[in-house]
């Protein structure tokens, strides 16, 4: 559904809110490992979140690094998408037509109108923070290769 840079974005600022705070920040390389990601791709998608300070904040230097602040903390998981330019894919037809509404649907069109009603809700309803604590109490994963007592 999304692009991979999308899905590693995901990973990447769930990882950051759990692990991370504005005096303990975290490096590419191991942000990189632990969404199981290559580390030149991990610092394009960084790039992307860390415009404006939106989503991921960073500092350079020696004691530098990548955080996520309390504010961003609060955000929908929808901004993820939006700093990567992928809102849009919530909205798009399932098979990728131009042209898919009421009056000329595609053959999916009436099932996954209600699918994308919820992925929405999905996506606003969740904050980054919300999403990190999952992780933290074991609940859910993001990387299927590491320990699944890491939470990562």
């Amino acid at each position: 559904m999304f692009s991979k840079a999308t899905e590693y974005a995901l990973r990447a600022t769930i990882y950051i809110a759990q692990k991370s705070a504005e005096d303990h920040k975290l490096g590419i390389d191991e942000i990189a490992i632990a969404i199981d990601s290559p580390k030149s791709f991990t610092a394009k998608i960084l790039q992307s979140l860390t415009k404006d300070n939106k989503v991921i904040s960073s500092t350079r230097g020696p004691h530098g690094g990548f955080y996520i602040s309390d504010k961003a903390r609060k955000l929908p998981a929808k901004c993820i998408l939006e700093a990567m330019g992928e809102e849009g894919v919530l909205e798009k037809c399932v098979m990728g037509l131009k042209q898919c509404d009421e009056a000329q649907p595609c053959p999916m069109h009436a099932q996954y109108k209600g699918i994308r009603k919820q992925l929405n809700k999905l996506f606003i309803s969740k904050t980054i923070q919300q999403l990190a604590n999952e992780i933290k109490e074991g609940v859910v994963y993001i990387n299927n290769q590491k320990s699944r007592r890491s939470g990562i």
